[in-house]
């Protein structure tokens, strides 16, 4: 049966079945959950519309940071009290995350003692037994790091990335990098097709480099701060907001935590006003000090996102499999290992899905008849719901006005009963401007949905919490992943879909609050949160970036986001002869 023609469920047991597409009783309940939805925005229209116009979104504001916190007392950050088992899942995490501090910490290295990958180079260590390579096998490169002396480094703490790939076939999968604390570092990679295999290091950053960020986390949690409009009448007057704020003896704090996760949010109290005449929020201008000494550890050219050179060849030749005329690789023998491959310029599964191609408007839209697909997070997220309103012209905009890049967005389509709504996040968030009304929990707004076979859920909150502590990261996704343990509960058959963090385009500003550090550690800490919860799959978007051969950026190039919808549609659609893990 061809992919286009793809209409499963899901039963009680987690299993997907194929049903028939004529299905009247769910054609009417659609259309009246549309018509309802589109009577209530054209009611409200206007309301919005006015609201919209006093929120400007064009510039980013240059605000007044938080005062100077020096002292040791600790910042208004409470929220609720964790619970045992909540405790002890926290300090499990984080201890999963526990990077080698440079010996230099606290002090500034001298910087030419520091990792210079102009002088680091690797080295493909030879194959096993008869020496050749095939696929199946595996291949590693040693990575030998010196400093800008062309000393070799004696202690680890360096955040590389590794690739193995081969232009011409337009191949590629991410490597595994093994830091022996000593200097050196490992990359291993499964070996998975046939022909040329080149391999690619890059040191992000050096360990010094790691350690400042590490500090400007502990230090300086408010770096990355926002700020939030009061308004009563014609008074108005903004003031500071952050997850956690530093006390301030002339300002009162306004509470904004919310109830039903404990996730704490404050602001300033203004002078004049009511913490109740709160009525827009926005991010601010980041103010981060570093030292001149630190600064030459984020130069890009330098020592940003550099490739390290390979001593001696920088690829292999990899033979057929052994015994096996088809040059397949059976996920057991990579794992743990990557969850997929890019071959011919094509995402490969290596996590028992098979990925289908849904390269054309009619594959897309059946498989999405009868579907609703709620998207909740950040930007990231957002470019999915573009993606599938521009490959689908039946699905029509309902235009809201809102702010640009915040939504609230929704687009249905009548004949295939299909809608696709997007929601941005809750706070910490860095769109411009954002209404208040408009900052909305995936936690809450999951308690709000009824679930079911038909309906799709898929969350990205990663990218706006990068220059917090992962307590607050840990927190927010613990608050999700309750809701989507209650709506699989109570409607088991929904599908949700986890999509990851990616590598970003990084220069020094963009490294010291969003480096791609900071990224890979949360991206560990959301698999681990949702790795053993059934009914929630993952879209890979840090492997399926970093395996492939563009550049980085926070909004990956279209044909990455192409492979990402190609494997999210495979999860809704899947082949009839195979099942989803």
């Amino acid at each position: 049966m061809e992919t286009g023609e793809c209409e499963v469920k899901k039963t009680h047991g987690g299993k997907r079945k194929e049903v028939a597409d004529s299905r009247p009783m769910y054609a009417a309940i659609f259309l009246f959950l549309a018509l309802s939805a589109l009577i209530f925005l054209l009611r409200n229209i206007n309301i919005l519309k006015t609201r919209f116009k006093s929120l400007p979104t064009s510039k980013v504001p240059e605000c007044s940071p938080p005062p100077p916190h020096h002292d040791s007392s600790p910042w208004s950050c409470q929220g609720q009290k964790l619970s045992p088992e909540d405790a002890l899942e926290e300090r499990s995490l984080i201890e999963s995350i526990r990077w080698p501090e440079s010996p230099h910490f606290p002090k500034a290295p001298n910087f030419k003692q520091t990792s210079d990958p102009a002088h680091s180079h690797f080295t493909i260590l030879p194959a096993e037994g008869a020496g050749e390579w095939h696929v199946g096998d595996r291949v590693e490169a040693l990575i030998r790091m010196h400093d800008f002396q062309g000393q070799p480094k004696l202690y680890g703490g360096d955040f590389l990335l590794a690739r193995l790939h081969d232009p011409s076939l337009e191949a590629g999968v991410a490597g595994q990098v093994v830091d022996h604390l000593n200097g050196s570092y490992s990359a291993v990679f499964p070996l998975l097709w046939e022909g040329r295999a080149q391999v690619e290091v890059t040191l992000v950053h050096p360990s010094e480099a790691v350690s400042v960020l590490r500090r400007l986390t502990r230090e300086q949690p408010g770096r990355v701060f926002f700020q939030s409009g009061f308004r009563s009448g014609s008074v108005s007057e903004n003031t500071v907001c952050n997850v956690c704020l530093p006390p301030s003896q002339q300002r009162t704090l306004c509470n904004y935590t919310n109830l039903h996760t404990g996730e704490p949010w404050y602001c300033y109290k203004p002078n004049a006003l009511s913490c109740d005449d709160r009525i827009d929020h926005k991010r601010c201008v980041h103010h981060t000090n570093i030292s001149s000494e630190e600064a030459l550890l984020f130069q890009s050219n330098v020592n940003i996102k550099i490739h390290i050179r390979a001593s001696g060849i920088d690829s292999i030749k990899v033979q057929p499999k052994k015994n096996q005329a088809e040059p397949e690789v059976e996920s057991s023998r990579v794992k743990p290992g990557p969850s997929g491959y890019y071959y011919q310029g094509v995402w490969r599964a290596l996590t028992g899905i098979n990925v289908s191609h849904f390269d054309d408007t009619s594959a897309i839209s059946q498989c999405l008849k009868y579907k609703m697909v709620h998207l909740y997070g950040d930007s990231t997220v957002r470019q999915w719901f573009e993606y599938l309103k521009n490959a689908l012209p039946e699905l029509k905009e309902i235009n809201l006005n809102g702010p640009p890049h915040v939504g609230p967005y929704m687009a249905v389509d009548n004949g295939r009963n299909t809608m696709l709504t997007y929601r941005c996040h809750g706070p910490p968030l860095s769109f411009t401007v954002v209404p208040v009304n408009e900052l909305r929990y995936v936690a809450n707004e999951l308690e709000g949905l009824a679930g079911g076979a038909n309906t799709v859920v898929v969350i990205s909150v990663w990218a706006h919490f990068d220059p917090f502590p992962v307590d607050v990261y840990i927190k927010r996704l613990r608050g999700i992943r309750q809701a989507v343990a209650r709506l699989l509960q109570r409607a088991p058959a929904t599908l949700v879909v986890v999509r990851s963090g990616n590598p970003r385009a990084l220069d020094r500003d963009m490294s010291l609050t969003y480096s791609d550090w900071f990224s890979s550690q949360r991206d560990t800490l959301l698999k681990a949160m949702f790795r053993r919860l059934d009914g929630v799959v993952l879209v890979d978007a840090w492997e399926m970036t970093l395996a492939h051969r563009l550049p980085h950026d926070i909004h990956p190039p279209h044909v990455i986001v192409k492979n990402m919808i190609n494997l999210f549609l495979s999860y809704v659609c899947p082949p009839p002869d195979k099942k989803t893990t």
